[in-house]
């Protein structure tokens, strides 16, 4: 009897239990979407959809990006078009703990005047204790991006 009762103890806590999440998806994803007229009456919509995929236990981020055109005329759907990826960011942290995230992309039109299509900022924390960096990433037209991060001072 002594032995039931142990197992029936255990079953509720293990399945409480939750296996640690090495990669958390962003909270903030976005979209944003044109329209614009094309020869003999063409109507093409272009969206383009932004998240991000974060290792919690090493701050490595991914940025992903997908993009959906479709063209039409007056009654049907002509041509639909995908694209997208994911490309790899640098770590936040050089060291290995255990953080939480968050980010967002910049509108492109505010950016569009200087430095090209816009860019992004993330927020990372350590869970562990109180340490915080922001980032932001502005796009550059000459091929390089201007990043820097900053550590938050708590006072």
């Amino acid at each position: 009897m002594s032995i039931l009762t142990g197992v029936l103890l255990f079953l509720p806590a293990a399945a409480m239990a939750q296996p640690e999440r090495l990669f958390k998806l962003s909270d903030s994803q976005n979209i944003s979407c044109s329209r614009n007229l094309s020869r003999g009456k063409l109507r093409t919509a272009t969206c383009t959809t932004f998240t991000y995929l974060f290792n919690t236990r090493t701050s490595e981020y991914f940025r992903c990006q997908m993009s959906l055109a479709a063209t039409r005329d007056k009654r049907e759907v002509l041509i639909v078009l995908t694209d997208g990826g994911c490309a790899k960011q640098q770590r936040v942290f050089s060291a290995e703990s255990s953080y939480d995230f968050d980010a967002t992309e910049t509108e492109p039109t505010n950016m569009n005047s200087f430095f090209g299509h816009g860019g992004h900022s993330v927020w990372v924390a350590d869970t562990t204790r109180r340490k915080m960096r922001g980032c932001i990433t502005i796009s550059s037209e000459i091929g390089s991006n201007v990043s820097k991060c900053l550590d938050m001072k708590f006072e």
